[in-house]
Protein backbone atom coordinates (compact mmCIF):
# COMPACT_ATOMS: atom_id res chain seq x y z
CA UNK A 1 0.00 0.00 0.00
CA UNK A 2 1.68 3.16 -0.86
CA UNK A 3 1.38 6.58 1.26
CA UNK A 4 -1.83 7.84 -0.39
CA UNK A 5 -3.08 4.51 0.08
CA UNK A 6 -2.43 4.33 3.20
CA UNK A 7 -4.10 8.04 3.96
CA UNK A 8 -7.20 7.06 2.16
CA UNK A 9 -7.73 4.02 5.15
CA UNK A 10 -8.78 4.54 7.76
CA UNK A 11 -7.54 7.94 9.89
CA UNK A 12 -4.14 8.77 9.49
CA UNK A 13 -2.25 10.63 12.73
CA UNK A 14 0.38 13.40 11.53
CA UNK A 15 2.24 14.89 14.57
CA UNK A 16 3.46 18.59 14.06
CA UNK A 17 6.64 19.13 15.50
CA UNK A 18 6.86 22.59 14.29
CA UNK A 19 9.13 24.48 16.86
CA UNK A 20 8.77 22.43 19.56
CA UNK A 21 11.96 21.31 19.86
CA UNK A 22 12.91 25.11 20.53
CA UNK A 23 16.32 24.77 18.82
CA UNK A 24 17.53 21.25 20.59
CA UNK A 25 17.89 18.32 17.99
CA UNK A 26 17.60 16.07 21.52
CA UNK A 27 13.98 17.58 21.81
CA UNK A 28 13.53 16.92 18.24
CA UNK A 29 14.28 12.90 18.32
CA UNK A 30 12.31 12.68 22.00
CA UNK A 31 9.39 14.05 20.26
CA UNK A 32 9.63 11.60 17.59
CA UNK A 33 9.92 8.94 19.97
CA UNK A 34 7.20 9.72 22.15
CA UNK A 35 4.78 10.23 19.14
CA UNK A 36 5.50 7.07 17.54
CA UNK A 37 4.70 5.60 21.05
CA UNK A 38 1.34 7.28 21.40
CA UNK A 39 0.46 5.93 18.22
CA UNK A 40 1.01 8.49 15.21
CA UNK A 41 1.34 7.18 12.02
CA UNK A 42 4.23 10.25 11.04
CA UNK A 43 6.08 12.92 12.35
CA UNK A 44 5.83 16.67 10.16
CA UNK A 45 8.29 19.30 10.11
CA UNK A 46 8.87 22.28 8.13
CA UNK A 47 11.59 23.36 6.07
CA UNK A 48 12.31 26.97 5.48
CA UNK A 49 14.89 29.63 6.56
CA UNK A 50 13.91 33.12 8.04
CA UNK A 51 15.55 34.51 4.25
CA UNK A 52 13.80 31.47 2.29
CA UNK A 53 10.24 33.39 3.82
CA UNK A 54 10.83 36.67 4.50
CA UNK A 55 13.42 39.60 4.34
CA UNK A 56 15.37 41.27 7.61
CA UNK A 57 13.19 44.09 7.65
CA UNK A 58 11.56 45.92 10.67
CA UNK A 59 9.37 48.16 8.83
CA UNK A 60 6.03 48.71 10.34
CA UNK A 61 3.95 45.84 7.94
CA UNK A 62 6.88 43.06 9.06
CA UNK A 63 6.42 43.69 12.81
CA UNK A 64 3.52 40.95 14.28
CA UNK A 65 1.06 42.69 16.37
CA UNK A 66 -1.43 40.86 19.24
CA UNK A 67 -1.44 37.15 19.35
CA UNK A 68 1.17 34.56 20.64
CA UNK A 69 3.34 36.25 18.39
CA UNK A 70 2.90 40.09 19.42
CA UNK A 71 6.43 41.55 19.87
CA UNK A 72 8.14 39.58 17.21
CA UNK A 73 9.08 40.62 13.41
CA UNK A 74 8.51 37.82 10.52
CA UNK A 75 11.99 37.36 9.99
CA UNK A 76 12.92 37.07 14.16
CA UNK A 77 10.28 34.47 14.61
CA UNK A 78 11.17 32.47 11.58
CA UNK A 79 14.82 32.44 12.31
CA UNK A 80 13.68 31.32 16.05
CA UNK A 81 11.23 28.68 15.29
CA UNK A 82 13.00 26.72 12.15
CA UNK A 83 14.52 23.63 11.81
CA UNK A 84 17.93 23.49 10.77
CA UNK A 85 18.15 21.74 7.69
CA UNK A 86 21.50 19.91 8.92
CA UNK A 87 19.15 18.21 11.03
CA UNK A 88 16.60 16.97 8.56
CA UNK A 89 18.37 13.78 6.96
CA UNK A 90 19.13 12.48 10.85
CA UNK A 91 15.37 13.14 11.44
CA UNK A 92 13.77 11.24 8.64
CA UNK A 93 16.57 8.12 10.11
CA UNK A 94 15.32 8.90 13.52
CA UNK A 95 11.45 8.31 12.22
CA UNK A 96 12.16 5.72 9.90
CA UNK A 97 13.58 3.86 13.26
CA UNK A 98 10.73 4.48 15.13
CA UNK A 99 8.63 3.47 12.53
CA UNK A 100 6.75 6.49 11.81
CA UNK A 101 6.63 8.30 8.73
CA UNK A 102 8.76 11.62 8.23
CA UNK A 103 6.49 14.36 6.03
CA UNK A 104 8.20 17.85 5.67
CA UNK A 105 6.44 21.41 4.34
CA UNK A 106 8.74 23.21 1.44
CA UNK A 107 8.07 27.12 1.80
CA UNK A 108 10.04 27.56 -1.85
CA UNK A 109 11.44 25.68 -4.21
CA UNK A 110 15.01 25.30 -2.80
CA UNK A 111 13.47 23.49 -0.04
CA UNK A 112 11.97 20.88 -2.62
CA UNK A 113 15.09 20.21 -3.77
CA UNK A 114 16.49 19.95 -0.81
CA UNK A 115 13.77 17.14 0.75
CA UNK A 116 14.19 15.62 -2.58
CA UNK A 117 17.53 14.90 -2.08
CA UNK A 118 17.46 13.25 1.03
CA UNK A 119 14.53 11.27 -0.29
CA UNK A 120 11.01 12.20 1.14
CA UNK A 121 7.94 10.42 -0.04
CA UNK A 122 5.32 13.04 0.14
CA UNK A 123 5.00 16.87 0.72
CA UNK A 124 2.69 19.00 2.62
CA UNK A 125 1.81 22.79 1.74
CA UNK A 126 0.93 24.98 4.67
CA UNK A 127 -2.45 27.00 4.45
CA UNK A 128 -0.97 30.54 4.03
CA UNK A 129 1.17 28.72 0.91
CA UNK A 130 -2.06 27.92 -0.92
CA UNK A 131 -2.48 30.97 -3.12
CA UNK A 132 1.42 29.77 -4.33
CA UNK A 133 0.56 28.15 -7.18
CA UNK A 134 4.14 28.39 -8.96
CA UNK A 135 5.14 26.53 -5.84
CA UNK A 136 2.51 23.72 -5.40
CA UNK A 137 2.81 23.07 -9.36
CA UNK A 138 6.96 22.67 -8.82
CA UNK A 139 6.12 20.32 -5.69
CA UNK A 140 3.33 18.05 -7.37
CA UNK A 141 5.40 18.19 -10.32
CA UNK A 142 7.60 15.66 -8.24
CA UNK A 143 5.30 13.00 -8.59
CA UNK A 144 4.47 12.25 -4.90
CA UNK A 145 1.33 12.43 -2.52
CA UNK A 146 0.38 16.12 -1.68
CA UNK A 147 -1.16 17.20 1.49
CA UNK A 148 -2.67 20.55 1.03
CA UNK A 149 -4.44 22.47 4.09
CA UNK A 150 -7.20 25.09 3.57
CA UNK A 151 -6.85 27.52 6.06
CA UNK A 152 -8.37 30.83 5.15
CA UNK A 153 -8.67 29.76 1.22
CA UNK A 154 -12.28 30.33 -0.45
CA UNK A 155 -13.72 27.61 -2.38
CA UNK A 156 -12.36 28.97 -5.58
CA UNK A 157 -8.96 29.12 -3.99
CA UNK A 158 -8.81 25.41 -3.13
CA UNK A 159 -9.91 24.57 -7.00
CA UNK A 160 -6.86 26.39 -8.00
CA UNK A 161 -4.70 24.60 -6.25
CA UNK A 162 -5.92 21.61 -6.95
CA UNK A 163 -5.95 22.18 -10.70
CA UNK A 164 -2.18 23.60 -10.13
CA UNK A 165 -1.63 19.97 -9.07
CA UNK A 166 -3.84 18.08 -11.75
CA UNK A 167 -1.87 20.28 -14.86
CA UNK A 168 1.00 18.28 -12.94
CA UNK A 169 -0.46 14.89 -13.58
CA UNK A 170 -0.90 15.22 -9.91
CA UNK A 171 -4.05 13.22 -8.53
CA UNK A 172 -2.35 11.66 -5.31
CA UNK A 173 -4.28 14.99 -3.10
CA UNK A 174 -5.65 15.30 0.18
CA UNK A 175 -7.26 18.34 1.61
CA UNK A 176 -7.09 19.11 4.99
CA UNK A 177 -9.99 21.48 6.55
CA UNK A 178 -8.05 24.23 8.39
CA UNK A 179 -8.50 27.23 10.39
CA UNK A 180 -5.56 29.54 11.06
CA UNK A 181 -5.98 31.01 14.57
CA UNK A 182 -3.20 29.68 16.99
CA UNK A 183 -5.43 28.54 18.86
CA UNK A 184 -8.60 27.90 16.85
CA UNK A 185 -11.53 28.82 18.63
CA UNK A 186 -13.99 26.22 18.29
CA UNK A 187 -17.14 28.39 17.22
CA UNK A 188 -14.44 29.49 14.34
CA UNK A 189 -13.82 25.50 13.24
CA UNK A 190 -16.51 24.72 10.83
CA UNK A 191 -15.87 21.36 10.32
CA UNK A 192 -19.35 20.76 9.06
CA UNK A 193 -17.83 21.62 6.13
CA UNK A 194 -15.31 18.57 5.46
CA UNK A 195 -18.50 16.08 4.14
CA UNK A 196 -19.01 18.98 1.52
CA UNK A 197 -15.52 19.66 0.82
CA UNK A 198 -15.16 15.73 0.01
CA UNK A 199 -18.18 15.73 -2.36
CA UNK A 200 -17.36 18.93 -3.97
CA UNK A 201 -13.56 18.32 -4.75
CA UNK A 202 -13.82 14.16 -5.01
CA UNK A 203 -10.87 13.53 -3.08
CA UNK A 204 -10.06 12.61 0.68
CA UNK A 205 -10.36 15.48 3.39
CA UNK A 206 -8.61 15.99 6.67
CA UNK A 207 -8.62 18.19 9.62
CA UNK A 208 -5.51 20.08 10.27
CA UNK A 209 -6.25 21.07 14.07
CA UNK A 210 -5.08 24.47 16.03
CA UNK A 211 -7.71 24.02 18.62
CA UNK A 212 -7.26 23.15 22.19
CA UNK A 213 -8.01 19.35 22.97
CA UNK A 214 -8.99 16.44 20.89
CA UNK A 215 -12.81 17.00 20.71
CA UNK A 216 -12.79 18.53 17.24
CA UNK A 217 -10.56 15.38 15.86
CA UNK A 218 -13.68 13.31 17.31
CA UNK A 219 -16.07 15.26 15.56
CA UNK A 220 -13.86 15.83 11.64
CA UNK A 221 -13.60 11.55 12.15
CA UNK A 222 -17.42 11.39 12.91
CA UNK A 223 -18.32 14.04 9.62
CA UNK A 224 -15.77 11.73 7.11
CA UNK A 225 -12.16 13.06 8.10
CA UNK A 226 -9.54 10.77 7.31
CA UNK A 227 -6.35 12.65 7.90
CA UNK A 228 -5.62 14.62 11.48
CA UNK A 229 -2.99 16.92 12.38
CA UNK A 230 -2.37 17.94 15.08
CA UNK A 231 0.70 20.21 16.87
CA UNK A 232 2.68 17.93 19.62
CA UNK A 233 5.12 19.06 22.35
CA UNK A 234 6.94 17.13 25.05
CA UNK A 235 5.83 20.18 27.75
CA UNK A 236 4.10 23.58 27.66
CA UNK A 237 7.26 24.53 30.10
CA UNK A 238 9.88 24.38 27.30
CA UNK A 239 9.71 27.83 25.65
CA UNK A 240 8.97 27.90 21.75
CA UNK A 241 7.22 29.81 19.40
CA UNK A 242 4.35 26.74 19.23
CA UNK A 243 4.29 25.28 22.04
CA UNK A 244 0.95 27.47 23.84
CA UNK A 245 -1.34 25.68 21.13
CA UNK A 246 0.48 22.69 20.94
CA UNK A 247 -0.48 19.27 22.58
CA UNK A 248 1.48 17.13 25.62
CA UNK A 249 2.10 13.60 25.05
CA UNK A 250 -0.11 12.16 27.33
CA UNK A 251 -2.74 13.94 26.00
CA UNK A 252 -1.79 13.20 21.98
CA UNK A 253 -2.15 9.99 22.83
CA UNK A 254 -5.35 10.05 24.02
CA UNK A 255 -6.66 11.50 21.31
CA UNK A 256 -4.85 8.95 19.02
CA UNK A 257 -7.14 6.74 20.93
CA UNK A 258 -10.70 8.96 20.71
CA UNK A 259 -10.13 9.50 16.76
CA UNK A 260 -9.62 5.54 16.12
CA UNK A 261 -12.26 4.73 18.28
CA UNK A 262 -14.54 7.28 16.94
CA UNK A 263 -13.08 5.85 13.42
CA UNK A 264 -14.77 2.26 14.99
CA UNK A 265 -17.81 3.98 16.16
CA UNK A 266 -18.60 5.60 12.86
CA UNK A 267 -18.61 2.31 10.76
CA UNK A 268 -20.57 2.14 7.65
CA UNK A 269 -23.74 2.88 6.78
CA UNK A 270 -25.35 -0.64 7.36
CA UNK A 271 -28.60 -2.30 8.63
CA UNK A 272 -26.74 -5.52 8.50
CA UNK A 273 -26.62 -7.45 12.35
CA UNK A 274 -23.41 -7.44 13.57
CA UNK A 275 -22.19 -11.02 15.24
CA UNK A 276 -23.12 -9.68 18.82
CA UNK A 277 -26.11 -8.40 18.07
CA UNK A 278 -27.05 -11.74 16.33
CA UNK A 279 -26.39 -13.28 19.93
CA UNK A 280 -28.93 -10.77 21.93
CA UNK A 281 -31.61 -11.53 19.23
CA UNK A 282 -32.62 -13.91 21.96
CA UNK A 283 -33.50 -11.08 24.49
CA UNK A 284 -36.34 -10.37 21.86
CA UNK A 285 -40.07 -10.64 22.98
CA UNK A 286 -42.20 -12.93 21.25
CA UNK A 287 -45.85 -14.12 22.07
CA UNK A 288 -46.23 -17.21 24.22
CA UNK A 289 -49.04 -18.55 26.42
CA UNK A 290 -49.34 -17.45 29.89
CA UNK A 291 -52.06 -19.90 30.55
CA UNK A 292 -52.83 -24.06 29.26
CA UNK A 293 -54.62 -23.03 25.76
CA UNK A 294 -56.74 -26.34 24.54
CA UNK A 295 -56.93 -27.01 20.99
CA UNK A 296 -59.79 -25.39 19.72
CA UNK A 297 -59.75 -22.86 22.44
CA UNK A 298 -59.97 -19.50 21.68
CA UNK A 299 -56.57 -17.28 21.90
CA UNK A 300 -56.89 -14.06 24.12
CA UNK A 301 -55.68 -11.35 26.30
CA UNK A 302 -55.86 -13.64 29.29
CA UNK A 303 -53.69 -16.31 27.38
CA UNK A 304 -51.40 -15.38 25.23
CA UNK A 305 -48.98 -11.78 25.85
CA UNK A 306 -46.21 -10.55 24.21
CA UNK A 307 -42.96 -11.17 26.98
CA UNK A 308 -39.30 -12.26 26.72
CA UNK A 309 -37.46 -14.30 25.56
CA UNK A 310 -37.64 -14.64 21.63
CA UNK A 311 -39.09 -18.15 21.53
CA UNK A 312 -42.51 -17.79 19.85
CA UNK A 313 -43.25 -15.69 16.58
CA UNK A 314 -43.18 -11.90 16.30
CA UNK A 315 -45.46 -9.34 18.37
CA UNK A 316 -46.25 -8.26 15.44
CA UNK A 317 -48.76 -10.51 14.93
CA UNK A 318 -50.79 -10.04 18.17
CA UNK A 319 -53.51 -8.91 17.14
CA UNK A 320 -53.79 -10.85 14.21
CA UNK A 321 -53.93 -13.74 16.40
CA UNK A 322 -56.59 -12.73 19.13
CA UNK A 323 -59.93 -14.48 18.65
CA UNK A 324 -58.68 -17.27 16.46
CA UNK A 325 -58.98 -21.13 17.37
CA UNK A 326 -55.95 -22.65 18.73
CA UNK A 327 -54.17 -25.52 15.96
CA UNK A 328 -52.63 -27.37 19.06
CA UNK A 329 -52.84 -27.27 22.72
CA UNK A 330 -50.47 -25.07 24.48
CA UNK A 331 -49.20 -25.73 27.91
CA UNK A 332 -47.95 -22.30 30.33
CA UNK A 333 -44.76 -20.98 28.88
CA UNK A 334 -45.07 -22.71 25.02
CA UNK A 335 -44.01 -20.48 22.39
CA UNK A 336 -46.98 -19.45 19.89
CA UNK A 337 -45.67 -21.14 16.80
CA UNK A 338 -45.83 -19.89 13.14
CA UNK A 339 -48.46 -21.93 12.01
CA UNK A 340 -51.22 -20.15 13.94
CA UNK A 341 -51.24 -17.10 11.93
CA UNK A 342 -50.32 -18.61 8.37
Amino acid sequence: MNLYEKMKSGVYVIAEMSANHAGKIENAFKIIEEAAKAGADCVKIQTYTADTLTIDCDDEPYRIKGGLWDGYNYYQLYQEAYTPWEWQQQLKDKCEEAGVDFLSTPFDRTAVDFLEGIGIEFYKIASFELVDIPLIEYTAGKGKPMIMSCGMASEEEIAEALAACRRQGNEQVILLKCCSQYPAQYEDMNVSVIPDMKERFGIPVGLSDHSMGSLADVVAVSLGAQVIEKHVCLSHEIENPDAAFSMEMKDFAQMVQDVRNACLIKGRPTYELTEHEKGSLKYRRSLVAVKPIAEGELFTEENVRSIRPAIGIKPKYYKALLGKTAKKAYRFGEPIGQLEVE
